[in-house]
């Protein structure tokens, strides 16, 4: 009995250490994809305004709460508003999770804020071909500022950028030189830079990620972290749609179409009021330009030029000017479409592929309404004792010279007179009116 009950313990033994030794196997198989590290990646292709911020700001915090290895913010801006900037900035340094910047794909820039955004990150990095730096701030409310204004501006932005770069290490008088020259940086110029002003160069987000795994960074508390990014598992992060539709409209090219549907359609509600349609939706357009125009570099003289160009249009249908108004209009509306925008950046202008069918257009309907309005005057009155002028009658009575007699027009029985005798019943037609009294003569 001994020893068939040690034989069965040692078989026993031997099943559990196999199975033990499966499990362990399956296990350590299975580890690596169930540790990978996180790598949250989000796109920003547009200008800095408080849409664009509170986009990054949120994929910050969602990486967080994931204890994500990464975030990369894939950037292509040529710049935007400085407060927005410093939310973002500030959102970076707050952020548990380390932040890369990356300028790409080739031909992108990190222009203005998009420069002060790859000071502040913990990475920078660009692909070839793309370029960052001209950074120097500019009014954006489209009113010229004063030397000391310009000056104050000019010190405030360059001591942030020098202590951004300070703080990470990087060229703090090419930040500078960024600054108050206005000076950009190609990759090249920038990854050999003494100190550089980025940590490297990728061609895309995998080579990027490869290129980190293993590198120690300092974050801005002073603090290092080691990078684990090899076969990381990237997460997309994309806009809302509520942020997708804030963004659009925040482009200079949908706020011009947006601020002059909005005046058509008020100003078609002017003409036919009850129309409700044409009020809504022009009241809407209106509310949604006036929140992209607080988000851009408006030039207010350009504004009240559109605004006065419509206005002119408007009153067209109203007052006879014979075409000066329409063409005042036009002129107005064109110079105010081209100066709409403070900046030198192509992506901030309203583009005159947009400006000129829109100046087109509203000329069109002010030449219609002229040509409307002649039209009208020029036809005879068909209405009224003037509508009367020209039409045939019937005498109902003899008509004598210096003697009145009646006629029948339009069902009406009239009192005629005539320069000549008119027999009953013959067919007379209305030469002029006095008074109440047709002057008629033979048909």
């Amino acid at each position: 009995m001994t020893v068939p009950v040690a034989r069965s313990l040692a078989v026993v033994n031997v099943l559990v250490s196999a199975g033990a030794a499966l499990t362990a196997v399956a296990l350590a198989a299975q580890s690596p994809e169930v540790s990978a590290p996180v790598v949250y990646v989000a796109e920003v292709d547009s200008i800095i305004h408080p849409v664009s911020a509170d986009y990054m700001i949120a994929t910050l915090a969602e990486a967080d709460r994931a204890n994500a290895a990464l975030v990369v913010f894939t950037l292509r801006t040529p710049g935007g508003l400085v407060d927005s900037t410093r939310d973002i900035v500030s959102g970076v340094i707050a952020a548990a999770t380390p932040v890369a910047m990356f300028v790409t794909p080739s031909g992108s820039r990190a222009a203005s804020a998009g420069f002060l955004l790859m000071m502040a990150a913990d990475v920078a990095a660009m692909a070839p071909g793309t370029h960052i730096g001209a950074a120097h701030p500019v009014a954006g409310g489209g009113e010229q500022m004063t030397e000391t204004m310009a000056k104050k501006a000019e010190e405030d932005v360059s001591a942030y950028a020098r202590t951004l770069a300070s703080a990470r290490r990087r060229n703090v008088e090419l930040a500078t030189e960024a600054v108050r020259n206005s000076r950009a940086f190609t990759e090249t110029e920038a990854a050999n830079a003494s100190p550089p002003l980025i940590d490297l160069i990728a061609s895309d987000v995998p080579e990027l990620l490869t290129a980190l795994d293993g590198r120690t960074i300092r974050r801005f508390n002073g603090q290092t972290v080691v990078l684990r990014t090899a076969g990381a598992r990237i997460v997309p992060v994309a806009m809302t749609l509520r942020q997708r539709v804030l963004s659009a409209i925040a482009h200079p090219n949908i706020a011009y179409l947006l601020l002059s549907l909005g005046m058509l359609g008020l100003t078609i509600e002017l003409w036919s009021p009850g129309a409700i349609l044409p009020g809504v939706v022009g009241g809407v357009s209106l509310l949604l330009a006036f929140f992209a125009l607080q988000l851009l570099p408006v030039n207010f003289a350009g504004l009240l030029l559109i605004l006065l160009g419509l206005l002119l249009l408007a009153l067209e249908i109203k007052v006879t000017s014979f075409g000066l108004l329409t063409a005042g209009g036009m002129v107005s509306l064109l110079f105010g479409s081209m100066i709409l925008m403070d900046s030198g950046a192509p992506e901030l202008q309203v583009s005159s592929s947009v400006v000129f069918p829109v100046v087109f257009g509203f000329g069109s309907i002010g030449i219609l309404l002229v040509r409307l309005g002649v039209m009208s005057q020029r036809r005879a009155a068909v209405t009224g004792i003037a509508g009367l002028v020209g039409q045939t009658a019937r005498a109902l009575t003899a008509i004598e010279p210096g003697l009145p007699g009646r006629v029948l027009i339009h069902g009406e029985n009239w009192q005629a007179t005539a320069a000549e005798a008119i027999p009953e019943g013959a067919r007379v037609h209305v030469a002029n009116i006095e008074g109440l009294t047709l002057v008629v003569r033979k048909d």
